[in-house]
């Protein structure tokens, strides 16, 4: 009788232990916030449990001698101060496990740097503003975010200085995640030096509004080939299908939820290196229910 009850026990401890694993290899949605008044708060973006990650967007002014300004759209003003609120939605966010990112860039023209002492300059300043540094103006208030998002759409190339000293900064303290937003097509124009260092976490590939390398159901080889070759040749950790919410979201590039559970993640996640799905942006993915008909397949 204990014999029996010793197997029935590792099985069931065996089933226990596939399905922590099956979990484990479970990939996340990540989502930005921002850049809508419509799309509500931060602390109810994470609180609806369906994203891991959340971009903040944007810091869209930074370079060329300007001091660096945050764009919240429609939430708050920061000239005023009025974004240091934020902080607690931060907080809200980390203490459900939700890491909370600040994304630079966006597809504006207010940012660039002119030479690699600029930006290491610019890094010490989202050091002391955003991150595990001291400073008596912090835009969003005391809360150290997890990390800085590149969504880099222009400027001059000097990113790989910015991420090195970012990366230096946070030696030896709590970890600073880098991730990237690269458009589809190989090499990305803005950020292939940066993303070659290896110091990038994740990479959100932008598989959107870049037709040669969008997914389409009637020729998906060049969707394929280029998730490949990203996969292949950039040494970051994990890699994320980058999407449009809705159809409105983007110009091009969407894909319908049963075609992306049907078709594009049994595909991806052959890759030892996905993470899951990006997807822009919050007030688009309220609308259209995206990210809860794909969750569950991600």
């Amino acid at each position: 009788m204990a014999t029996e009850f010793s197997a029935k026990s590792a099985f069931l401890l065996l089933g226990i232990l596939l399905n922590l694993a099956f979990k484990t290899k479970a990939g996340s949605i990540v989502i930005y916030w921002g850049q809508d008044g419509r799309e509500g708060t931060l602390t109810s973006t994470c609180a609806s449990r369906k994203y891991g990650i959340v971009n903040i967007a944007f810091l869209s002014i930074f370079g060329n001698g300007q001091k660096p300004q945050i764009n919240l759209a429609g939430h708050c003003d920061p000239s005023s101060n009025g974004c240091q609120k934020v902080s607690n939605d931060i907080r809200n966010c980390q203490n459900q496990g939700v890491k909370v990112m600040l994304s630079i860039g966006g597809g504006t023209s207010g940012y660039t740097l002119t030479s690699d002492a600029e930006a290491r300059g610019v890094a010490e300043y989202l050091w002391n503003n955003f991150l595990g540094g001291r400073s008596n103006s912090r835009p969003l208030g005391d809360a150290i975010l997890d990390g800085i998002d590149f969504d880099i759409e222009g400027g001059e190339l000097h990113y790989v200085a910015l991420a090195t000293r970012l990366s230096e900064l946070s030696r030896g303290g709590r970890k600073v995640y880098l991730t990237a937003a690269p458009q589809c097509p190989f090499p990305d124009d803005w950020l292939d030096d940066a993303l070659a260092t290896g110091l990038f976490d994740y990479v959100y590939i932008q598989f959107y509004n870049n037709r040669p390398c969008e997914y389409n159901t009637n020729n998906p080889k060049k969707f394929k080939d280029s998730w490949n070759q990203w996969t292949s040749s950039v040494p970051a950790q994990k890699f994320f299908v980058g999407l449009p919410a809705s159809q409105q979201a983007a110009g091009s590039g969407y894909v319908g939820a049963n075609i992306l559970k049907s078709q594009v993640l049994p595909f991806v996640k052959g890759s030892s290196k996905y993470g899951g799905v990006m997807l822009w942006n919050k007030y688009h993915d309220d609308r259209n229910g995206y990210s809860s008909q794909i969750r569950d397949s991600v």
